[in-house]
């Protein structure tokens, strides 16, 4: 997360922006489920009230992490990239035990060997 983190910090807002819509797609596309947000917060680091882990808290999980991607300040954009890292993350999980655990095509599980 730390390299994670400070490779993110090095981006320019535009492409932060990007890298959080990018996030949030593949969160989607993850299948992210309201039962993946405690533990995505928790592995993120947040506390519930920072602002990230209120709004994923809230409401259709789709929705939230599309309001998640779009927060500006830098330190907001921080957390919400923890955040989003390990919505993926969680739903990843998941998603590999019980559809993928056959094997699959799916690129995002092998981030980690590239």
């Amino acid at each position: 997360m730390s390299e994670g983190i400070e490779w993110f910090d090095d981006l320019v807002p535009e492409d932060q922006s990007e890298v959080l819509l990018f996030l949030r797609h593949h969160c989607v596309q993850a299948r992210a489920v309201a039962d993946d947000v405690q533990e995505s917060i928790r592995r993120a680091g947040l506390r519930p009230t920072h602002t990230p882990a209120v709004l994923i808290s809230r409401g259709r999980i789709d929705e939230q992490l599309g309001k998640i991607a779009g927060l500006t300040p830098l330190g907001e954009r921080r957390k919400a990239f923890r955040l989003l890292i390990a919505v993926l993350a969680v739903a990843d999980e998941r998603r590999r035990e019980r559809f993928c655990s056959g094997g699959c095509g799916h690129w995002w599980h092998r981030l980690s060997a590239g």
